[in-house]
């Protein structure tokens, strides 16, 4: 038991926690080597606030990255494609030349994408997705309103 308290003494005075008579106060010793908290605001907010500058990265992480976002762009532009051949699907009707608008359709993006797939320009890449997702919604939008017309009439039509 001697042993113990000779050794709370020991780490209390390592930890500054010593009383003047020598007791220890071995409860707030305990609690401030559990926390090891911050003393003062300026040392809180430079543990938990984002620090703002830049690190600088080396070759092999600018490559990582940049294979990361190529990744993301190519996973968007896959998405993009899939989305298009199934808003495709409700343009069964035929064109003017009797092949159906859901291939024509399908032929157009097909073609867009094969003269866009070199594209390395993020700023490009990120244009072209843009502008083919508002396309294909305002595609949809405007064969909703069409068929919503259409349902109107029929139902003035069937009065």
């Amino acid at each position: 038991m001697n042993a113990k308290l000779q050794q709370w003494r020991h780490l209390s005075i390592l930890w500054g926690t010593a009383t003047p008579n020598g007791a220890v106060a071995v409860a707030a010793s305990v609690s401030r080597a559990l926390h090891h908290g911050p003393d003062t605001v300026e040392e809180l907010l430079d543990r938990h606030v984002a620090k703002t500058e830049k690190k600088s990265l080396g070759d092999e992480e600018e490559e990582l990255l940049a294979r990361r976002r190529l990744t993301s762009t190519r996973r968007e532009a896959l998405c993009l494609y899939r989305d298009i051949l199934r808003a495709t699907r409700f343009f069964p009707w035929p064109d003017a030349r009797g092949v159906p608008w859901r291939d024509v359709l399908r032929e157009n993006a097909r073609r867009e994408f094969e003269e866009a797939r070199l594209e390395r320009d993020p700023e490009v890449v990120t244009r072209l997705l843009i502008g083919g997702r508002d396309a294909v919604e305002a595609a949809l939008e405007k064969l909703a309103e069409k068929h919503r017309q259409q349902i109107e009439k029929d139902r003035v039509d069937g009065r």
